[in-house]
């Protein structure tokens, strides 16, 4: 079979759920036995969002080869369960950063380099990267059609269905019909303009996916059928679910998978969805609840912390309980406020992060959970600030700190690098990617995690710094996992405390919906018994 390649525009306004409809897509798909891999195509000019502010584009997702990378690739590798790579997230910075740096080597001859075909092709050789290696590639096209930034792109994906077989080419684009409750109906002309505007370009989607708040009148699919030049089946409609992982459901309920299937020309067209549908029924009857403390510092965009929180509910779906996230200001923590904003939590977690504000209440969160026995998951800069309190607040050390931000403190228990010491340029250069990690016997870690080697996914610059261990070991916080050689601390867990552990790489970024990471799936189960006892 050729590889077949589906395209996903937006249009009307951002934010209608492209990222979640391209993942459900890909589930449905995979359960009628496809390989799948879903791209993502962002037009801004940062080669990467890795330097860009979370409240720009919230959380930078990390894959397994390194890439930091659009937060919907996470999306794609909870609902596929399939492990992404730096070709998957693709901006209109790292496709022109590529054509300049062949245009300066003379790769084109001294050609005229031009946005078509020079840009355009750069692009289609990502698309075609994955050509023999997967069945379906599944692209999704950030932003909305019309935006001056995607252009290139939307000229691209029309190529890649000229230079294909029909059979082997669907566009899908994804719109709002707005609700007028004054008139008490939906609208289809927003959706009738951007359809209109996509085709301007020379892409005549093949079906249409209405995002809708009701159910959408048959006339008004009628409507848009014939205005839009679809088929009348291939309108989609695109509701709010109970859940977001009961999308893909909802949708092959009314019949996407069967029409791309159709159109693809895919043998396979029936689902085999009963371990999604099983994994459904979990989350519906989920029985009692905890209140899990998310104490960071990008609270004014819940997106920065979307892997976290998502591991949080799928920690609850292994336990068979609701996990409610709460999303605390570090910077609205201290010792006088700590108790009252946290007295009401089950557990307590610190998730990774930059830069010195708001450390100071994620150190008193940190003491909190320590000196009262709650369940305390650290991650990332969340292990170096649990370092820092314990080394201040156990081993008397008032001023230990991270190198990061205190440049000149003389008890630097968290230090850079020796690899990060003349690092100049901040884009894609910490450590990143998946590493291995070496669990002792004998330790919480290893309970948790049932074995001794594991990998997992880092992105950080500053390490704990060996030279406190021994002190630290002798107090209390044992170094529970490390790099295979030993150099590199990756777990500390407290042996004084029921439930106190952290690390130095991201657990979020593996975690799926039926197969939680460990860490998570053990912090809750730790939060229903705190909570049993209180």
């Amino acid at each position: 079979m050729s590889t077949k390649y589906i395209f996903i525009t937006g249009g009307v306004v951002s934010g209608l759920g492209k990222g979640i409809t391209a993942s459900s897509l890909g589930r449905l798909l995979k359960n009628r036995g496809y390989s799948v891999v879903n791209q993502k195509f962002d037009p801004y000019i940062n080669v990467d969002p890795g330097t860009m502010s979370p409240y720009e584009h919230g959380e930078v997702f990390v894959t397994d080869d390194g890439a930091e990378t659009d937060l919907d690739l996470g999306h794609y590798e909870r609902f596929t369960d399939v492990n992404l790579n730096a070709n998957c997230s693709v901006s209109s910075g790292k496709i022109y950063q590529s054509v300049i740096n062949k245009e300066r080597r003379g790769d084109y001859l001294g050609k005229t380099v031009q946005v078509i075909p020079h840009v355009t092709n750069e692009i289609k050789e990502n698309i075609y990267s994955f050509e023999g290696k997967t069945d379906i590639v599944i692209t999704e096209l950030g932003g909305t059609i019309g935006d001056i930034e995607s252009l290139a792109f939307v000229e691209a994906i029309r190529q890649v269905g000229l230079e294909k077989e029909p059979e082997d080419v669907i566009y899908i684009h994804v719109t709002l019909l707005p609700y007028i409750s004054g008139s008490n109906e939906l609208k289809s002309k927003p959706t009738q303009h951007s359809v209109k505007e996509l085709q301007s370009y020379g892409i005549k989607p093949d079906i249409l996916v209405c995002r809708t708040e009701t159910e959408i009148p048959n006339e008004i699919k009628q409507k848009l059928a014939l205005f839009c030049n679809v088929k009348l089946e291939n309108v989609i409609p695109n509701l709010t679910a109970e859940n977001l992982y009961a999308v893909p459901l909802m949708l092959e309920k009314h019949g996407l998978a069967r029409a791309v299937c159709k159109k693809l020309k895919l043998e396979n067209s029936e689902p085999q969805n009963e371990e999604w549908e099983k994994l459904i029924e979990t989350i519906r009857n989920l029985k009692g609840e905890v209140n899990i403390a998310l104490v960071g510092k990008y609270m004014q965009l819940q997106d920065s912390y979307l892997s976290v929180a998502e591991s949080l509910r799928h920690g609850g779906f292994a336990n068979g309980v609701k996990v409610n996230v709460g999303f605390i200001d570090s910077e609205k923590i201290d010792e006088n406020t700590v108790h009252d904003i946290l007295k009401d939590y089950d557990g307590i977690l610190v998730p990774g992060g930059f830069g010195n504000r708001g450390i100071d209440g994620k150190i008193t969160a940190i003491k909190y959970a320590r000196e009262n026995n709650i369940p305390f998951l650290g991650i990332c800069l969340g292990m170096q600030m649990a370092v820092v309190e314990f080394a201040r607040n156990v081993l008397g050390i008032k001023d230990a700190d991270s190198a990061e931000f205190s440049e000149n403190t003389l008890n630097p228990v968290i230090h850079i690098m020796e690899t990060q010491k003349n690092v100049t340029e901040k884009g894609g250069t910490m450590r990143l990617g998946s590493y291995p990690c070496t669990i002792k016997k004998d330790t919480l870690a290893y309970k948790i995690y049932g074995k001794e080697n594991i990998d997992e996914r880092h992105r950080h610059r500053f390490e704990y710094n060996n030279d406190y261990k021994e002190k630290l070991e002798n107090a209390g916080l044992i170094a529970s996992g490390t790099s295979p050689d030993g150099t590199l601390v990756e777990i500390v867990e407290n042996i004084n405390h029921p439930f106190f552990i952290a690390s130095q790489f991201h657990p979020e970024f593996k975690s799926r919906p039926d197969r939680p990471a460990p860490l998570f799936k053990a912090l809750i189960e730790a939060a229903k018994e705190y909570k049993s006892k209180r």
